[in-house]
């Protein structure tokens, strides 16, 4: 039989009972998003902590960078009752989406004709796209569909904030990114 043993902390680190305890001067941590600006800036290619379930409930436009590096982004969605994300494929990398608030009905397939993936989504769910495969994800709920997407490489331009479907349908059209 294993004995316990119990082994105080040092004292030199007085929070040990809270893992949230302030180690730094609020000037030297990484820059936050506080939520209220209408929409946050790119914060990408530097240190950045923020609340992501806050941002992605917060955020009032069709599409937002919310984090662009080299070979990450992170963007904030809202899609309004009954509207879609647009039927698209990513060829090249796999996308991750997570639900924050809302409910909504997700598409996949091999083909733009053909999907027969379906799955009903709500808050808290997590949505993994493959490359290649076809998708789209509905609003059939009676509010914002709030989300947030990772695309590895980034998928759009650093900075990118599309206030509507239609800007965004436009900005892809013009640009072909």
């Amino acid at each position: 039989m294993s004995k316990l043993y119990y082994i105080p902390l040092p004292t030199v680190y007085p929070y040990a009972y809270n893992a949230y305890a302030p180690i730094n001067h609020p000037a030297n941590l990484p820059r936050h998003w506080n939520g209220k600006s209408p929409h946050p800036k790119d914060h990408g290619s530097q240190p950045f902590v923020v609340n992501i379930e806050e941002a992605a409930k917060q955020n009032r436009t069709f599409r937002t960078a919310l984090w662009t590096g080299e070979h990450l982004q992170v963007t904030l969605m809202s899609i309004d009752v009954g509207d879609d994300i647009g039927l698209e494929v990513h060829h090249d990398h796999d996308q991750f989406l997570r639900i924050e608030a809302g409910q909504g009905f997700v598409q996949m397939g091999d083909r733009e004709d053909q999907l027969d993936f379906k799955r009903s989504v709500y808050a808290d769910d997590a949505i993994m796209v493959p490359a290649g495969k076809w998708h789209n994800i509905t609003n059939i709920g009676n509010q914002p569909l709030k989300l947030y997407s990772i695309y590895a490489p980034p998928e759009h331009p650093y900075g990118t904030v599309h206030e509507t479907k239609e800007i965004a349908m436009a900005a892809e059209e013009h640009d072909h990114y």
